[in-house]
């Protein structure tokens, strides 16, 4: 199973047809293949070899769209950057994965300055913005026009297709290790759950880089369609694409959907042409999806649960499923069931399958499987068990096969559709002089689903300021893994047996009386 398959398909049964339009500029199938060959050349020509890892560090764009495709056609490895990461996280991550090149956008040129000092082994930044080049990087657009189209580099199958960074139990970003069959039978699953049509518009409202959107870079290709994209979510700029652009599908997490319902601009917008919108990162709340069916009458909704290790969809709960009323209003409240391509049991800690209804750990098999962790052989051999990816998440299987989602296993909050594990913001607030200990837990919120929340004991006799410990934290760490709400304590935190901290213990005031402990 080759990716580079489906752009050579799209080229061929629809060569004049559209396949990315950003801004001012459209360009047609016929088009996006020529580039990608030459765009393969030039990254050949910088140096990426089969497997290397090529770093993209950018807001939403045509040219994320022809990345994608490139490294692959020229035999290397995605790797695309969190756009919220300090410079310190991503350099972090370009040493790890030992990338060579990166490719920075307008947004990011600045950064790029403040992070190749960081990584000893980053040989070539290309610049892929349509300002004046900075100096000492390569133009995008000069390398790629400048280079004759070479051959696709025939990679597939277990291949690696790309890395991809996630939060980390330790306090370090892993690398998640995705292939050419995962991407590929994702794309091939996508299509088909979300009933995909040739010549879909797809409008990239949400962040490229994210394995949620990326996920729509095949399906979307596979069926010739084409990829409509602005720089980056707000809901203005979202209502004016969907007018502009006449998308009939989108995907936005909760919160994207719910700032788009509280625009006044909806109003005034015709969204006529939509049809679906698919959600994920956290179940929608009943209110916002009341909201969301009045105010999109003509649109069908449809929920994906996963990770990124998955590819990132394991279940998925359809649009006739979205009902209030009836026979299956019963299941809105869950995650779905499992797609066609994988399959899903319950689990306990002795990864035994459980009875119907009882809760234990989420457990996922199939193509969709990660290859495992860059680097890191122990931590995979943790999660990988007899290729079940033990999913960190706690949930039970009713009697017709749909998943409910109870807590989780993984000390990992989902604020606003962004993983972020306690570690690594314990790690930071540990590095003020002032804390001597600190737990971090997800609380309720209505806005972000879950929030970040510390709380902190202080060494004898230091102050300090729950501002104060912020400032610092958003010097170390990306602002979505920040604490927005600090909890001074000076008694000790309740431990287990082996001495850990009992999180549940302090998450329970935060989440009493819910139906769940995670949002």
């Amino acid at each position: 199973m080759q990716i580079t398959s489906m752009l050579r398909r799209a080229a061929q049964v629809n060569p004049n047809g559209i396949a990315t339009i950003f801004q001012q500029r459209k360009q047609s199938w016929g088009q996006m293949l020529d580039r990608v060959a030459r765009l393969a050349g030039a990254l050949q020509a910088l140096g990426m070899k089969p497997g290397d890892r090529v770093a993209l560090l950018s807001l939403n764009s045509d040219r994320f769209v022809e990345y994608y495709f490139a490294v692959l056609w020229g035999g290397g490895a995605m790797m695309p950057m969190n756009i919220r990461w300090t410079a310190s996280e991503c350099a972090y991550a370009l040493n790890d994965a030992g990338a060579e090149i990166l490719i920075v956008d307008d947004a990011f040129k600045g950064s790029a300055e403040d992070i190749k000092p960081q990584v000893a082994g980053l040989k070539t930044v290309v610049y892929c913005g349509d300002d004046d080049t900075p100096r000492g990087m390569a133009n995008y657009e000069a390398i790629l026009t400048g280079t004759a189209p070479v051959p696709d580099a025939g990679r597939g199958g277990d291949d690696l297709a790309g890395v991809f960074y996630t939060g980390g139990t330790t306090g370090f970003p892993k690398g998640v290790m995705l292939s050419h069959t995962n991407f590929y039978v994702s794309a091939v699953s996508n299509a088909h759950e979300i009933n995909m049509e040739e010549g879909v518009v797809y409008l990239h409202a949400a962040p490229m880089f994210h394995i949620a959107d990326l996920l729509w870079f095949g399906a979307v290709t596979l069926m010739a369609g084409t990829h409509v994209a602005i720089p980056m979510f707000t809901p203005d700029d979202t209502l004016d694409a969907i007018e502009r652009h006449r998308p009939s599908q989108v995907m936005l997490v909760p919160v994207m959907l719910q700032m788009v319902l509280q625009s006044e601009k909806l109003a005034q917008t015709d969204v006529s042409s939509l049809q679906k919108i698919a959600y994920g990162a956290s179940p929608i709340t009943q209110a916002v999806l009341a909201q969301a069916i009045e105010k999109f009458p003509n649109v069908s909704f449809l929920q994906a649960f996963g990770q990124t290790e998955l590819s990132p969809i394991a279940t998925v709960l359809p649009d006739d499923y979205h009902v209030f009323e009836g026979p299956k209003a019963g299941k809105l409240r869950s995650a779905g069931r499992p797609t066609r391509i994988c399959e899903v049991r319950i689990v306990d800690e002795q990864n035994k399958e459980i009875p119907r209804g009882d809760v234990g750990q989420i457990a996922v098999k199939g193509p969709n499987a990660m290859l495992g962790y860059w680097n890191k052989p122990d931590v995979t051999a943790e999660t990988i068990i007899d290729g079940w990816v033990m999913t960190g998440d706690a949930g039970y299987m009713d009697e017709d096969g749909f998943i409910f989602l109870m807590d989780r296993v993984k000390d990992m909050i989902v604020s606003g559709g962004e993983n972020v594990y306690s570690a690594e913001v314990e790690n930071a607030l540990g590095q003020h002089p002032a804390v001597a200990t600190s737990a971090v837990i997800g609380i309720p919120s209505e806005q972000w689903g879950e929030s970040v929340h510390a709380l902190v004991i202080l060494h004898e006799g230091v102050t300090t300021s729950a501002e104060e410990l912020q400032t610092h934290c958003h010097t170390l760490i990306a602002g979505y893994k920040c604490p927005r709400s600090i909890e001074f304590r000076t008694k000790p935190f309740p431990l287990s047996g082996a001495n850990k901290v009992l999180k549940t213990e302090l998450r329970k005031p935060f989440w009493e009386g819910k139906q769940r402990h995670i949002s």
